[in-house]
């Protein structure tokens, strides 16, 4: 009893210490702790090097990750009004800036995030970073990504992962090197959607496939032929020689920045680059696609500056394994495959502007953009077919599997190694619209065996001081 008395008087005098130590000082509930609290040190300090509306939008979703925090932000533009196009509204380095701190603050209210508008600069000055979320346009992918790795960062890159064959290869060499955790941002590749797809086409569901075609109504960001005559002042924050990389001067146009970028081929890679990753990636990893032997690809129009309005592109893959030999068709601009004769009329193929069709011995696969949920054709294989069993793991975000990638987890499943050989295989058909030939592919040595005016589309040249290194 008498050492249960002590103990009684002890709390009693520990509670009025505490609670004048209380009074004296109100500690922030960031240090304090509570729901939603994650420690620093299990924290992913994040950089975002390019905040137009991909970056915004990647800005959000880690914003939603308790242990994610951003603490820098690039771009060569601190302001630009994207309200006539996609995305809407502003972004930019400030107006992206402003939103992260407006959500940080909450939370820490002297939360400040730092701005670069040259990403070589911040990472020689922001040594706590851990993790960087590249959304640039496409021509500076490869440039940022090899120099976060070699620094020893983690990496998410928008699709398609680089501007050219030659730097997919050299990024997901690196990656190995430096055993980074790594994610493109092909979304749907994390979806149920897609693992469906893989489960069941793996399970014979449709037979063998011979023949897949995949289509996206995106294009028309540019108008050709050749470049703007006209050079308007560039905009007042916006550094010009800096959005411009590793490519060669020309005066500004508002033709290329904000948006339409991926309209013009020195930047962008058409919309067989902004879809096929998402469209065609069923196709590659359930069909497990690795090089092709041959592709082709016709547009009415091919200009030297512009990307086609549209194009019709086709793959001709080897047998591998038990899987045979298989043709691929991607469609863009608003042209589409042939309806299949199994559908319903009020049914509508694939996801309407986005999608893809497997065609197989034994029926078809269907399934939206992104990944999208398969259907098989005819509805009444539909109806009597007996899902397998889930092999493939579930993905809890794709955003979040990178994150805990960063933290020590297994690799993403659309890591640089899976997303560079996606990559490889969209950019070749670039290869062969550019050249006007059908290209047959040397994977090995990453040539075109019939076309050596393919060589300067396959690697690009590159402005002292952003050589992919």
């Amino acid at each position: 009893m008498k050492n249960t008395n002590k103990n009684n008087v002890n709390r009693r005098e520990f509670l009025k210490t505490g609670a004048a130590i209380t009074a004296a000082t109100i500690l922030p509930r960031w240090i304090l702790g509570g729901a939603g609290f994650v420690a620093p040190s299990n924290k992913v300090y994040i950089a975002i090097v390019g905040a137009g509306g991909q970056g915004r939008t990647n800005a959000d979703a880690l914003m939603r990750e308790a242990d994610a925090e951003i603490v820098a932000i690039c771009d060569p533009s601190e302001d630009a009004d994207y309200s006539p196009f996609y995305y809407g509204g502003r972004a930019g380095r400030l107006p992206v800036k402003a939103r992260i701190e407006a959500h940080y603050t909450k939370q820490k209210p002297d939360f400040k995030c730092k701005e670069y508008e040259d990403f070589r600069v911040m990472f020689e000055k922001e040594k706590g970073i851990d993790a960087v979320l590249v959304a640039t346009p496409d021509h500076v992918h490869a440039v940022v990504t090899a120099a976060a790795m070699r620094l020893g960062k983690h990496v998410y890159c928008e699709k398609p992962l680089t501007h050219n064959i030659w730097e997919a290869r050299q990024i997901a060499k690196i990656a190995r090197e430096t055993k980074v955790a790594t994610q493109m941002g092909n979304q749907g590749h994390s979806g149920e959607g897609i693992r469906m797809t893989c489960e069941w086409i793996w399970a014979g569901a449709i037979g063998k496939i011979t023949e897949v075609h995949a289509w996206s109504d995106a294009g028309g960001w540019a108008k050709g032929p050749g470049r703007p005559k006209e050079t308007p002042p560039v905009p007042k924050g916006l550094n010009w020689d800096l959005w411009l990389g590793p490519r060669d001067y020309r005066p500004y146009h508002p033709a290329y920045h904000p948006y339409n970028w991926r309209g013009w081929w020195a930047f962008g890679t058409g919309a067989i680059g902004d879809m096929a990753c998402h469209n065609l990636d069923p196709a590659v990893w359930a069909l497990k696609l690795e090089a092709p032997i041959s592709v082709e690809a016709s547009s009415p129009g091919v200009d030297s500056e512009v990307v086609s309005q549209c194009a019709i592109y086709r793959y001709n893959f080897p047998a591998r394994g038990d899987m045979p030999p298989v043709k691929v068709t991607w469609y863009d601009g608003g042209l589409r495959p042939e309806r299949p004769e199994e559908l319903e009329e009020d049914q509508v193929l694939g996801g309407g502007g986005n999608g893809i069709l497997f065609i197989g011995e034994k029926g078809k696969i269907m399934c939206g953009g992104w990944g999208g949920t398969p259907v098989i054709l005819p509805q009444s294989r539909m109806d009597e077919f007996q899902k397998p069993p889930k092999t493939i793991p579930r993905s809890k975000g794709h955003h979040r599997d990178w994150l805990d990638a960063c933290k020590g987890g297994p690799q993403p499943s659309s890591n640089f190694e899976y997303a560079a050989k996606l990559t490889e295989i969209v950019l070749l058909g670039n290869v062969a619209l550019r050249t006007r030939k059908k290209i047959y592919w040397d994977h090995e040595n990453m040539r075109a065996k019939n076309a050596p005016e393919a060589e300067k589309f396959i690697k690009e040249t590159y402005r002292k001081g952003w050589e992919v290194a």
